[in-house]
């Protein structure tokens, strides 16, 4: 293998021949910075919705299973769906808990909207949900503040409440929250703790609305179901969702099947519940983004493949154009494998100064998609690495037939080249 200096020769004559033809070079590594930047951009891209989508799987819990009641609009679809189905009910919370087995923990959700609240909230009022203290363990949350509430506060029906980081800063400021009150609709409700602040990745999958635990005013159940009356309660189910964990090894897609069939059997197939499992939602999406990273990288390779030809074409013209020179060459003395660095040691210069402008030109690129479309955008090291990596390895490969045609001249006949 030669040291790097025997390559100092090459490298000048290189860029001399580049620096001497700036506009032809310029146009030439058109299709590399297109082909790079384009490599970059769609794999930042998907390493956003990778990314975007593991929050969103984190907040729904890999090993959950997440029943959510489809609610009746009106009152026609209400007596339609009660002719056959009662909707989501205790009843089924306590035939999927006796009958399901490799469950770790579960418990019923009953949500309102809160008509008032005081203090007034600065940003978007606050979700109130009532739920049983599993609800801690299932959703993996941590109090950073005070405690949640426990058994005996559901078993009583006791007026407190624990508040999402958003919820706590929007109603009762940057101040320590325990021990004060908030006033949800005509009840007072004693804060007793503060949930740790959570990533927020708001978005709909499935039918499902994944919203983060900032923005709750988290209650126990029965407090809820007692203390509180809906005005559109007749358009509800008993309880709106039940948020279950499966136990360690047990397969929660399996699992969800199970519980499926029982709550269908019970509804009678009315079609008045989903059943979200969020592994399966993450595999799914997975093979979604697979094959658009597929597609996406396949079209940058056509703009890599259109640069690599012109490269191609722009080095056999070189070699066309520099016949005498590379016949003088070769009368003192230099070999076939000078020739062949000389015209290929330019060729991966191109693609080089190609692929540090194109990833530039990807990263500027990867932030006007963010935000112009919203999307979330990450460009990482493995795609700047990947993308640079193919710019030279196609200036490599389009040099070679060039550098190998200069190396075969014969050198009599090239230096009478005119």
């Amino acid at each position: 293998m030669l040291p790097f200096s025997s390559l100092f020769p090459e490298i000048s004559m290189g860029l001399a021949s580049l620096l001497a033809h700036k506009l032809r070079s310029l146009l030439t590594m058109l299709g590399m910075i297109f082909g790079v930047g384009a490599v970059v951009a769609m794999l930042s891209i998907t390493a956003g919705a990778q990314k975007e989508m593991m929050s969103y799987i984190d907040l729904l819990g890999v090993n959950n299973i997440i029943i959510e009641a489809r609610e009746a609009v009106d009152r026609n679809e209400l007596q339609a769906r009660r002719a056959v189905s009662p909707g989501l009910t205790f009843r089924d919370f306590r035939a999927i808990s006796e009958n399901v087995p490799g469950l770790e923990a579960l418990t019923p959700r009953k949500r309102f909207k809160p008509q008032k609240l005081l203090p007034r909230a600065t940003q978007e009022v606050p979700l109130l949900i009532g739920v049983e203290p599993q609800f801690l363990h299932i959703n993996n949350l941590t109090v950073v503040e005070g405690r949640f509430f426990d058994e005996e506060d559901n078993r009583e029906s006791a007026p407190v409440c624990v508040l999402g980081q958003g919820a706590k800063v929007s109603l009762l400021g940057y101040e320590p929250a325990v021990g004060k009150y908030v006033k949800v609709n005509d009840v007072w409700l004693q804060v007793i703790g503060v949930l740790a602040p959570q990533a927020t990745a708001g978005t709909q999958l499935e039918q499902l609305e994944v919203a983060s635990s900032n923005e709750l005013i988290l209650a126990p159940l029965n407090t809820v179901m007692r203390r509180f009356e809906d005005p559109n309660s007749y358009l509800k189910d008993e309880i709106d969702g039940i948020y279950i964990r499966v136990a360690a090894g047990t397969d929660s897609i399996e699992t969800a099947n199970v519980v499926s069939a029982i709550l269908a059997a019970t509804h009678k197939d009315a079609g008045d519940f989903t059943v979200t499992v969020p592994a399966g939602l993450l595999e799914q999406k997975r093979r979604t983004q697979f094959i658009f990273s597929i597609v996406m990288i396949c079209i940058a390779g056509i703009s890599l493949l259109v640069g690599g030809i012109g490269i191609m074409n722009i080095m056999l013209a070189t070699v066309l154009e520099r016949t005498r020179e590379i016949g003088i060459r070769r009368a003192i003395g230099a070999r076939q494998s000078d020739i062949i660095r000389q015209f290929l040691t330019e060729a991966v210069m191109i693609s080089i100064l190609g692929g540090l402008i194109g990833i530039a030109f990807g990263f500027t690129l990867s932030r006007v998609i963010a935000a112009a479309a919203g999307w979330s955008t990450v460009v990482t090291t493995a795609s700047i690495a990947v993308a640079f990596g193919v710019s030279v390895g196609i200036g490599l490969l389009f040099g070679i037939y060039p550098a190998v045609q200069a190396a075969k001249l014969d050198p009599i006949e090239a230096i009478r080249y005119e």
